[in-house]
């Protein structure tokens, strides 16, 4: 990588690349198959063009747009969980009924038993650590593949659920509380403050990161390629912002519809949390280290078997987290809740956002730009009228897509070294 060097008081030659270097530097490694989340990003803007461009007068409105994030959450949610079990090599198939069982949890606590939200939601999320405990321990402790235990809990879990709604019974939830968590809006003052503390907190981050990599003499991005970062983040969150504050309501008499749903902190929130855990932490690092080579992380010294039940005790919490959505989001529970298409969907958006099947390489954003391709397939294919067969079948063949570059990006990476 081509760099400019300033020599110091003390003769340390400290480092400097500059823009183009470091544009040069990352199209080398995507051309060495370190791909990241370039595939899915180019999708994504793809597929909003097909889109806006088919149905301009639906697709782009503000109300779509925030239907987009209110459709998408739960799915998002369970797929940045499953981008841990995934780090592993591992899968876990019963994320999706998992979730449907901690909204039960939650549903029944509130409607039947008349339980608070405190004590409810609470109570849902500990379900699901329970369960990721439980199935963790059987793949690290006993040695079974996680693929017969998590297909077996998924059989399970269909059958507890059913148990718990006395067979086929639908429980609706009137807490307020909860159903605003996948159905109301920030007001707009509350949406423009999160949209500037979003982009300030980047920038701090960013900035402060910067200096102190210079600080010390490493290597760094070029301050251009920081605040060009910076400035992309604001323009995005800024043009969403105006979106979604403009009133979207058919009749705004009656009611106003206008304002960042709620949803969107909460989903930045928890982004902010797990990128932080998985890149700043030492239990991050380890991750990596058993994904990428267990027996060598284990002669390293690393707990792996308490990595291996530990990623899974955090995706069934975030499945727990998406089961709640879920029950917001339809205000009830029933059955079907946690099925259908929402575990193949989760699993799709972490694998097209970005996560390797073959473990090792992911990051948590990579299951929330996935959740969004996933749901503007859902959304704009819908829009255009397309039925659930066809849409079936093009999200399948999007996520074979997606594991097709995985292996070729591997293989490539393989052959050049860039590992």
């Amino acid at each position: 990588m081509t760099t400019t060097t300033t020599t110091t008081a003390g003769g340390i030659q400290a480092v400097k690349p500059t823009v183009s270097s470091h544009l040069r530097d990352y199209w080398a490694r995507v051309r060495g198959g370190d791909l990241g989340s370039l595939p899915a990003v180019l999708g994504l803007l793809v597929l909003f063009l097909i889109f806006s461009t088919a149905r301009t007068d639906t697709f782009l409105s503000a109300l779509n747009f925030a239907n987009l994030f209110n459709q998408g959450a739960q799915v998002t949610f369970i797929a940045m969980g499953l981008v841990f079990v995934l780090l592993l090599g591992e899968i876990d198939l019963s994320a999706g009924y998992a979730s449907g069982v901690c909204g039960a949890v939650m549903a029944i606590l509130l409607t039947n038993k008349g339980m608070e939200w405190y004590v409810a939601i609470p109570a849902a999320m500990i379900t699901g650590i329970i369960i990721g405990f439980s199935i963790g321990l059987l793949v690290a402790k006993l040695g079974i593949p996680s693929f017969v235990v998590t297909l077996a809990a998924f059989l399970g879990f269909q059958g507890v659920l059913l148990t718990m709604l006395g067979g086929g019974k639908n429980v609706s939830i009137t807490d307020e509380f909860v159903r605003a968590l996948n159905n109301d809006n920030l007001s707009v003052l509350w949406s423009w403050i999160f949209t500037i503390a979003a982009v300030v907190g980047y920038a701090v981050v960013q900035l402060n990161r910067y200096r102190r990599r210079t600080s010390r003499k490493l290597i760094t991005d070029p301050l251009g390629i920081v605040l060009l970062r910076i400035g992309g983040l604001a323009v995005l969150l800024i043009a969403a912002t105006l979106v979604l504050t403009q009133e979207r309501a058919i009749n705004p008499a009656i009611n106003s519809l206008k304002g960042v749903p709620i949803v969107v902190p909460i989903i930045a929130v928890a982004l902010v949390v797990w990128t932080f855990v998985l890149g700043r932490t030492t239990y991050g690092r380890h991750v990596y280290a058993v994904g990428g080579n267990s027996e060598a992380a284990r002669r390293a010294g690393i707990p792996v078997d308490r990595i291996r039940i530990s990623v899974f005790v955090i995706g069934s919490f975030m499945a727990s987290i998406g089961g709640i959505l879920i029950v917001s989001r339809a205000s009830s529970v029933d059955p079907n809740t946690g099925g259908s298409n929402i575990l193949l969907y989760s699993v799709g958006a972490a694998v097209i956002g970005g996560t390797s099947l073959f473990g090792g390489k992911g990051k948590v954003v990579n299951a929330v730009i996935g959740g969004a391709v996933i749901a503007v397939i859902d959304n704009g294919m819908g829009l255009m009228g397309f039925s659930s067969g066809q849409k079936y079948i093009f999200t399948g063949l999007v996520l074979l897509a997606a594991a097709s570059v995985d292996a070729l990006a591997r293989r490539r990476a393989a052959s050049t070294g860039n590992r």
